[in-house]
């Protein structure tokens, strides 16, 4: 359990770093502005964060890669929408904060969630 929390955690803050990143060229270049750019910013941290938890977190389930793909898409935009729901949140409610502080709030709010979703519907129950 330790490990696969420590695991987690890694995968998280690897995914926390590809989201400001993303977040940040594109604010950077003036892509896209502050909402719609942490939508391609989640996404892409999803992406790397499944890859992570798949390979050393939790390690492969039962079912098939596209049933796992989708269970764990599933909980992963559950989550995107707390974290994008206190991202947006934040900012609407207090204009003056930082984007990338509104990130922070947005994903450690969705952290727990995320963890159980991954961990009991999309890589548990082994039979």
């Amino acid at each position: 359990m330790k490990r696969k929390i420590s695991f987690f955690l890694f995968a998280g803050a690897i995914g926390f770093a590809v989201d400001m990143g993303v977040l940040w060229l594109l604010l950077q270049f003036r892509l896209l502005d502050p909402f719609s750019g942490r939508v391609l910013a989640i996404g892409a941290a999803m992406l790397c964060t499944y890859m992570i938890n798949r390979t050393f977190t939790f390690g492969r389930s039962h079912r098939k890669v596209s049933v796992e793909g989708a269970r764990y898409g599933s909980v992963g935009i559950a989550s995107a929408l707390i974290n994008y729901t206190v991202y947006s949140g934040s900012l609407i409610a207090f204009p003056f904060i930082s984007p990338y502080l509104a990130l922070i709030l947005g994903s450690g709010s969705a952290t727990v969630f995320s963890y159980l979703g991954y961990d009991r519907f999309v890589f548990g129950a082994k039979k």
